[in-house]
């Protein structure tokens, strides 16, 4: 299901407003780029739990050209087939694919494997990028800003299992036997079903919307 449409145009009057504040030189316009940017932030508010002010300084936050934020998630598959999955502190103790966001001065790639390792304690290697996906068409919670995320089929190459301060248990999974408690703000059933997909079939191309 597709974010709602509130939630839409307040991502989008948050992005004119970014943009003007960075490019704009004239000072009314200055002004009016950040009255907008404030109009933004009551609509997500007035729609949700969350609180203007905590809003307004995560917009506040952002400069410069306003583009969809980038995270990656690693699909690690062992010998027996099974996916690697780690438990997530900050959303409740659930499950999902090792990852988060790209970092600058890392490729895509290189943040992956970073991620895994620090999250799992596994050190691995990307060998595809099996999807493209904007976080808004792929049914999960609604976000304040846009995010598209690269997801990974990496081999493992050693290390050992370690959780770390983002997480509380790394495990293994066949595809029968995928846990019911998924984060599914960063992994769905859908992505690791797609996943194994891909992982069967390594010359299936690159997913994208």
């Amino acid at each position: 299901m597709p974010d709602p449409h509130w939630l839409v145009w307040a991502r989008e009057i948050q992005a004119i407003a970014q943009t003007g504040l960075a490019f704009s030189k004239d000072p009314y316009d200055l002004d009016r780029f950040a009255a907008l940017r404030r109009l933004a932030a009551r609509i997500m508010a007035e729609h949700s739990s969350a609180d203007s002010a905590r809003i307004e300084s995560l917009f506040d936050a952002e400069t410069g050209y306003a583009t969809p934020k980038l995270g990656v998630r690693g699909a690690v598959f062992d010998a027996a087939g099974r996916i690697l999955m780690v438990r997530e502190v900050v959303d409740g103790d659930r499950w999902t694919l090792p990852g988060g966001w790209a970092d600058i001065n890392q490729t895509p790639a290189q943040s992956v494997v970073r991620e895994v390792f620090e999250e799992s304690g596994y050190r691995v290697r990307a060998v595809k990028l099996a999807a493209v996906w904007d976080r808004a068409r792929q049914a999960q919670p609604p976000m304040a800003f846009s995010v598209a995320r690269m997801f990974f089929i990496c081999v493992l190459e050693g290390g050992a299992p370690a959780t770390s301060l983002e997480t509380s248990e790394v495990g293994w999974f066949a595809e029968a036997a995928i846990p019911d408690d998924l984060s599914v703000r960063r992994t769905s059933a859908h992505h690791i079903s797609r996943m194994f997909a891909h992982w069967r079939d390594p010359g299936m191309a690159t997913e994208f919307d």
